[in-house]
């Protein structure tokens, strides 16, 4: 009497599992597929600024949410600014950083991170460089909106 009611049971958890996955697969299967809600590439990132040198362990300071298609928006402070910015350089973020800088920084090693997670055109995006400190940031960012937060 013992064995039939475990096995009464177990056929019963069996059977449940097996029709409660059917159910669920078929659900599934007459979903409908998602439609295209625009005709933009998407181009959506993260941007931090972090203190250390390797970007698995620096210490996060500042992060921002930028989306640039098809209107600018997200946490970034000038949302704008910085798209119009990627948008010149064509998503290239060393692209930011390119040209001289006019500002005179002390040599102390205190090292920063910028990095940039994402999609930008519907490519996806892994940026991160590091500066001897927050003033060689400043100087070789030349003033863009991108990490200016």
């Amino acid at each position: 009497m013992r064995r039939n009611s475990h096995a009464v049971f177990a056929t019963f958890t069996a059977s449940t599992l097996l029709f409660g996955g059917f159910a669920t697969a078929t659900a599934t299967a007459q979903a409908a597929p998602a439609k295209a809600e625009s005709l933009y590439a998407p181009s959506a990132l993260v941007l931090t600024v972090a203190r250390g040198e390797d970007p698995l362990t620096a210490t996060v300071e500042r992060a921002v949410t930028l989306t640039c298609g098809p209107t600018a928006e997200g946490t970034h402070p000038d949302p704008a600014a910085a798209c119009k910015e990627l948008a010149e350089v064509r998503g290239k973020f060393s692209e930011l950083t390119a040209g001289p800088s006019n500002r005179t920084c002390t040599r102390q090693w205190d090292p920063v991170l910028v990095t940039a997670h994402g999609v930008w055109q519907g490519k996806q995006v892994q940026f991160s460089t590091t500066y001897g400190n927050a003033c060689e940031m400043a100087g070789s960012m030349n003033d863009n909106a991108v990490f200016a937060f």
